[in-house]
């Protein structure tokens, strides 16, 4: 059987792994290959001292090929959207690897080289947009003062005052545009994503939304969660982030400060990899009893997920997805949210119930003692996409985009 070659560009891959959209990539590929009819190789980043520049290290995990390039720590600003010592390594991967379709999933710091090799080589790009890189040089939209910037549609003349160097921040804008006309398809995991990407000029009419999936819970999920449940009879509150501004945290602070009760418990967790996010904040002074909860990964996200009955996801700025929110949805786990963009196209929550963002605490504090006061903890789990659906949903696209191709042959 002849199987379909990706090959698959993201900024970090197992063995080295951070961040939602590598455990997108990860998740996707894997499924892939369990669907069947796929090869999946990846190209994506690492940055060591003990190799030469631009070295590549093949390694191996879980059954996929990951070609890592190693690139130095200091690079121009310029070399980070576009870096020709990357986009040769990458042309010399894709002439050795001759994959049928090249999926540049998330690129940030691999940069555009991806493309301009792939279309070299005469292969078939799909590109998938995860945040704003490819419209903000600050990647998420969020300006100096780490407020939401809000511009919708950007416009890079109104960047001038949040940019080092405008003329270099627009040449970067326009190139990241013209690159984009060159894949044969782009994909985002929200309409809202789309809207915003393609009103500002990048990639029009190439979009399609491909929503990302999540892990389901392990089958022995809902026992844990009722067994802990059963021992404590607390209200626990879960917070996955920093405690940043644009994360919301000072509102989450500001919101519990005014919690009279002292009768319930919260969890937040420490995502960083040295587990340094909460050492400098005194949690014992907020009410209820509050712990730092360890960084989790997939395999162990069930065991967070039975410890919490609501989860606040309180984000000051616009995001494309919100992978926390569907995880715990499809938990049985209540969320109490922001209005922030891609994160509320899950449907599960009434739009009179989103927070605004910038709103003063009270709503939050509102929406928290009335889950005091109720003291319900049981929600029915929410149904949302898993990976197995978003893997057969991209095998539909790859077949779209190959189709096109012989057609065009």
């Amino acid at each position: 059987m002849n199987l379909r070659h990706i090959l698959v560009a993201n900024v970090f891959f197992a063995p080295f792994s951070y961040g939602g959209a590598t455990v997108v990539a990860e998740q996707v590929a894997t499924a892939l290959i369990k669907q069947g009819g796929y090869r999946v190789t990846v190209v994506s980043l690492c940055a060591r001292n003990d190799i030469a520049p631009y070295d590549v290290i093949k390694s191996q995990k879980n059954g996929i090929v990951n070609y890592l390039i190693n690139v130095p720590e200091h690079r121009s600003y310029g070399e980070i959207y576009n870096n020709p010592e990357v986009t040769a390594r990458l042309a010399e991967l894709i002439s050795a690897l001759e994959p049928d379709l090249i999926h540049a999933h998330c690129i940030q710091d691999i940069g555009t080289g991806i493309i301009t090799a792939a279309e070299g080589a005469n292969v078939p790009v799909i590109l998938s947009v995860h945040d704003f890189w490819w419209l903000c040089e600050r990647q998420f939209m969020i300006k100096l003062d780490e407020k939401y910037c809000g511009q919708n549609p950007v416009r890079i003349d109104r960047c001038k005052g949040c940019v080092d160097n405008f003329w270099a921040a627009k040449t970067r804008f326009n190139h990241l545009q013209a690159m984009s006309e060159k894949v044969a398809l782009v994909t985002y995991p929200s309409q809202f994503a789309m809207e915003l990407s393609e009103a500002s000029g990048f990639a029009k009419g190439r979009g399609v939304v491909w929503k990302n999936g999540v892990n389901p819970p392990e089958p022995a999920f809902f026992n844990k969660q009722a067994a802990r449940r059963a021992s404590d009879q607390r209200i626990t509150f879960g917070y996955v982030g920093g405690p940043a501004q644009i994360k919301g945290w000072p509102q989450i602070e500001q919101a519990f400060a005014g919690i009279k009760s002292g009768k319930f418990r919260g969890l937040v967790v420490d995502g960083s990899r040295d587990g340094s996010w909460w050492q400098a904040k005194q949690l014992s002074k907020l009410p209820g009893s509050w712990e730092i909860y360890p960084r989790f990964e997939q395999h162990n996200m069930d065991d967070f997920y039975a410890e919490i009955d609501v989860l606040l996801f309180m984000s000051q700025w616009k995001e494309t997805f919100g992978l926390a929110i569907r995880e715990a949805l499809a938990r049985g786990i209540t969320v109490i949210q922001t209005d922030s963009g891609g994160t509320v196209e899950h449907g599960a929550i009434r739009q009179e119930d989103l927070i605004p963002i910038a709103a003063p605490p009270g709503q939050l504090r509102e929406q928290m003692d009335q889950v005091l006061r109720s003291g319900k903890r049981e929600r029915a789990p929410y149904p949302v996409v898993h990976f197995a659906d978003q893997a057969r949903e991209f095998s539909a696209l790859v077949d779209q985009v190959l189709q096109e191709v012989e057609r065009a042959a």
